[in-house]
């Protein structure tokens, strides 16, 4: 591998390359003519040839990683030198000098997308992947990745903030865009408009944990729960809940909090590791090996303990836009991993880390680190086992105080390691292989996710570098024009209520917490939304009420994947367009061997013209991926499926492929999960315990101008103990011919006239 990939040094020296010559001499001859005193008069065109110049130069650029699969099978690495700039993504053999031809390129518009593929091995050498496509032609795109992640996200960041800019000058014409003023903060600008670099708000403490442990000044007895445990400087907190769905034998969750002083990237490269490095900060670890790789961010693993208990269990792992990392695991079976003669099978019902970055003391890096685990280590004798179960999870969580020594013992704090490739697993003398599945249709998911990444994550053959160059073509892009602060604001007003009593779903609308498979609606103050001072500090309030009510919910289950639900004769939409409403439909796709559709009905009796609800309705598809946001939450669950849900506002269009369909009366979006790694890998921890959760989603349209805030939320529910097996089958032949809100030709996928919805794009 080249010196310049042996480092993040070397890279970042690459990536800071000279502008391409043609607008080098525009900056130069726009300098020459503003020191000209004769030109004073035209020294405001200058400096717009100077910033028009300087937005023409290279955005990003440096050493990078081509991964991709050959005709055989096989993958491969090529190193290559990428350059991205203002519309276009492209790479090279070597540093481009001139007019150099790209070996492949690709124009990023608003139609572009970046998707998080994870981690990639190739002869021991482990990179991030991510992979650009256009989702409208997904055979256009480019895979890249890089030793270290930070390299990784920098480009990500980068491509994606271009994106925004593209959606921004297609919808925001006489507007002022947040995203626009995202190069303000970035100038030392007073406004802000991006969540990211929102203030973080402090995790709280889940109200079902107590703390076990407490180390500080106080004396043991001033605190009630006070035990006598090893003085180790961390928090120790443990679950009061008891858990109706367990058995008897697992543990309450426990969790450990410490701080250590390292970067999350270092810290998470250790945590991802099952080398001898283990030994040296894991006291309970003894072996660990690699089963299945489903894909770049779950795997399956084998794991001994330094007890006669070992573990197979599928991880997950992803990493936020903050910069912290979640990394989670439950126990599962897999073919090839059979119990191994000496050790007893034990069970993870819930477990992972959470890295978190902290603030820097004295210069260097410091993270926070949580490590949570409720297990069931299994035993004959209920005594003996309660006891040695206790002593061993201590023994568990205590690898957090193991982190902070290691690195408090090492230099290379600053440095971020790569991620070791674990050996695969090697068959022991184990029972037969027909053992009953732990968690049921688990592993019949992992593998049908795995199918369908195929599938979405193909990439075209890049054996060799021979592609087809694209071509840019010009566009001339009106700069955003911006309005007095002290405009009015306009917002939608709250709907009349309307009587629902005429729609009915699968599932049943219930507000008792104990009901299953049954939906309710949440109170809306339990948001956040963007408020009226946003951009100025980034604060959120609670939202107001909702501007579309939920009318019914429908649980569909097909052997083929569900689109345009809506255009069913009888269903909720049609119903409502009978009676001159105007329904908004939610159908979150769910791959595997039987596909599901979890169908969400929002109804208001009038769109106000002008107001954005109206524009999202009528508006192109580019708009609608740029706004449609889901604020998800889990009031009820288990640890890991809070931390893989979250609750952080997400941008559907921007994480998984969104389809629109704009029918009589309607506007459904077809959410299809299995386009991303990423949503896969929470899917899989979270639908196996589905009908232990109690699930709440909100829809909004995100807030792009000043005049739209403070944002309002479309509408919301909450989803209790969902059954699978209470699922129907939807009559999709049986459609409806209605006419149009506009009066077009018969058909339910009739177009507006300011939208082409004669067909479904993506």
């Amino acid at each position: 591998m080249p010196n310049m990939l042996g480092s993040s040094a070397s890279r970042r020296e690459a990536r800071s390359g000279e502008l391409p010559k043609a607008a080098t001499i525009a900056l130069r001859d726009a300098a020459t003519k503003s020191a000209d005193p004769s030109n004073n008069r035209a020294s405001n065109n200058n400096m717009a040839a100077v910033r028009e110049a300087a937005a023409a130069g290279v955005r990003h650029e440096g050493w990078m990683v081509r991964y991709g699969r050959r005709k055989i099978g096989r993958s491969f690495f090529h190193t290559r030198y990428f350059v991205l700039d203002t519309k276009l993504l492209a790479y090279y053999k070597k540093k481009p000098n001139g007019n150099m031809v790209p070996l492949k390129s690709l124009l990023i518009d608003s139609n572009c997308r970046v998707e998080d593929r994870g981690l990639k091995t190739h002869h021991g050498q482990m990179i991030y992947v991510l992979c650009i496509y256009n989702k409208k032609e997904k055979e256009h795109q480019i895979t890249m990745g890089a030793y270290d992640i930070e390299d990784a996200m920098a480009w990500k960041k980068k491509i994606e903030l271009i994106i925004d800019q593209q959606q921004d000058s297609m919808t925001a014409k006489n507007r002022k865009a947040f995203a626009s003023m995202d190069f303000d903060m970035e100038l030392g600008g007073q406004f802000s408009f991006s969540d990211h670099d929102s203030a973080a708000e402090d995790d709280e403490e889940q109200p079902t944990l107590t703390r076990r442990t407490t180390i500080g000044n106080g004396p043991p007895d001033s605190i009630h729960d006070w035990t006598n445990e090893p003085d180790i400087g961390l928090r120790i907190f443990e679950e009061l809940l008891e858990v109706d769905y367990l058995a008897r034998s697992c543990s309450r969750a426990m969790r450990a909090v410490g701080v250590v002083e390292a970067t999350c990237e270092a810290i998470f490269g250790l945590v991802m590791s099952m080398d001898v490095t283990r030994y040296e900060w894991d006291c309970s670890f003894r072996h660990g090996s690699l089963v299945e790789e489903v894909d770049g961010h779950t795997a399956i693993l084998y794991h001994r303990f330094v007890w006669p208990r070992d573990l197979c269990y599928a991880r997950y792992w992803r990493r936020n836009d903050d910069g912290s990392y979640v990394v989670l695991f439950r126990s599962i079976e897999h073919p090839n991993c059979g119990r191994q003669r000496g050790f007893v099978r034990a069970f993870i019902e819930s477990g992972g880390f959470k890295i978190s970055p902290l603030k820097c003391r004295n210069g260097r890096p410091r993270t926070q680190v949580q490590h949570l685990m409720q297990i069931d280590l299994k035993g004959w004798f209920l005594n003996y086992s309660l006891s040695f179960q206790y002593h061993s999870l201590l023994q568990i969580l205590n690898c957090v105080a193991g982190l902070r020594e290691y690195f408090s013992q090492t230099g290379e704090i600053h440095i971020t390691p790569r991620i070791p490739v674990m050996e695969t697993m090697v068959n022991a003398d184990s029972e037969p292989k027909s053992h009953k599945l732990q968690e049921a249709g688990y592993k019949t998911k992992l593998v049908d996710r795995g199918q369908a990444d195929n599938k979405n994550m193909g990439m075209i053959d890049e054996e060799s570098d021979d592609d087809d160059e694209y071509q840019v073509p010009e566009a001339d892009l009106e700069e955003d024009l911006t309005k007095s602060d002290n405009d009015a604001k306009r917002t939608d007003e709250p709907p009349e209520k309307i009587d629902l009593s005429c729609f009915s779903g699968i599932l049943h609308r219930d507000a008792d917490e104990k009901s299953r498979n049954c939906w309710t609606v949440p109170d809306s103050k339990t948001f956040k939304v963007r408020s009226k001072n946003f951009p100025q500090d980034k604060s959120k309030i609670p939202a107001a009420s909702y501007l579309m009510e939920l009318a019914a919910i429908d649980w569909f289950k097909d052997t083929k994947r569900m689109d345009n639900v809506a255009r069913q004769k009888g269903c909720v939409a049609q119903v409502a367009a009978e009676k001159g409403m105007h329904t908004f439909v939610v159908n979150i796709q769910i791959p595997g061997s039987t596909q599901y559709s979890l169908v969400m009905y929002f109804v208001t009796s009038s769109l106000k013209k002008g107001s954005l609800l109206q524009r999202f309705f009528d508006g192109d598809d580019e708009f609608r991926n740029s706004r449609l946001k889901l604020i998800p939450s889990v009031p009820k669950g288990s640890w890991i499926v809070r931390q893989s849900v979250g609750s952080t506002p997400c941008l559907l269009g921007k994480a998984v492929d969104c389809s629109y369909v704009r029918g009589a009366g309607y506007l459904e979006v077809d959410v299809d999960i299995g386009s991303s790694a990423v949503a896969n890998g929470v899917l899989g921890l979270v639908f196996g315990v589905v009908t232990t959760l109690v699930v709440d989603m909100a829809f909004l349209i995100q807030a792009n101008t000043y005049e739209e805030l403070p944002e309002q939320v479309i509408g919301a529910a909450r989803l209790a103990h969902v059954e699978p097996a209470t699922a129907g089958v939807p009559d999709l032949d049986n459609t409806t011919g209605a006419e149009n809100d506009n009066g077009g030709s018969s058909s339910s996928n009739n177009a507006s006239p300011e939208d082409d919805l004669s067909k479904k794009t993506n």
